[in-house]
């Protein structure tokens, strides 16, 4: 059950913007205490549930994969997908690290020059201004790029060497979670509440 009960839920402030991920376990405590209600359903008629609605629910339109819900001796109950915080309605503040990682997970661990998808192993990252010119280490001046491609570009501007971005590096929005939301097997179910757009900026000619 413990594995089920850590199953991720997307968690909405007031304001339907995405604010966290978390298991399901602390989904179902803060829908105990009447703090949220589960949102369930298609983008054009999504329901709200407390947490009663969702054992009544849960009992008529029981889940088709067991994974999907807890078994109690008297019941059986869905996992939430999605909950929407009651008393919440501000953004998170934090402000997301520059790491690796983080670099890697914006560009989505492909090569900003040749395009191509590479395993986090097999990537660099690269300044896109080369230190020794003035380029500062900054979420506008790295980004992703392949061995061949960085071992191409070597100590030039991308032009020099005949390369060109594909996307403009920037500092990531608001959202703190943004990099679990990406890779997550669950982001189709919550694409209606995250703003994938802003990954997809293309650069100006």
């Amino acid at each position: 059950m413990q594995d089920v009960l850590d199953q991720p839920v997307l968690v909405l402030n007031r304001l339907w913007q995405a604010v966290n991920i978390i298991g399901a376990k602390r989904a179902f405590a803060i829908l105990a205490r009447g703090h949220a209600q589960v949102v369930h359903g298609e983008s054009s008629d999504y329901r709200m549930f407390s947490l009663m609605d969702w054992l009544d629910f849960s009992h008529h339109n029981p889940p088709l994969e067991a994974v999907e819900a807890v078994h109690t001796p008297n019941c059986v109950i869905r996992l939430p997908k999605v909950i929407l915080l009651t008393y919440f309605d501000r953004l998170p503040c934090k402000e997301l690290k520059l790491t690796r990682n983080n670099v890697f997970e914006r560009d989505r661990c492909t090569c900003q020059y040749c395009g191509k998808l590479f395993r986090d192993e097999e990537l660099n990252l690269d300044h896109v201004i080369p230190r020794d010119r003035g380029g500062r280490t900054t979420w506008e001046n790295i980004v992703c790029s392949c061995i061949a491609c960085n071992s191409h570009k070597a100590n030039r501007l991308p032009h020099e060497a005949g390369l060109r971005l594909i996307r403009r590096p920037v500092r990531p929005k608001w959202r703190p979670v943004i990099s679990m939301l990406l890779r997550t097997h669950d982001r189709e179910r919550w694409k209606d509440f995250l703003d994938l757009a802003y990954w997809n900026v293309e650069l100006e000619d």
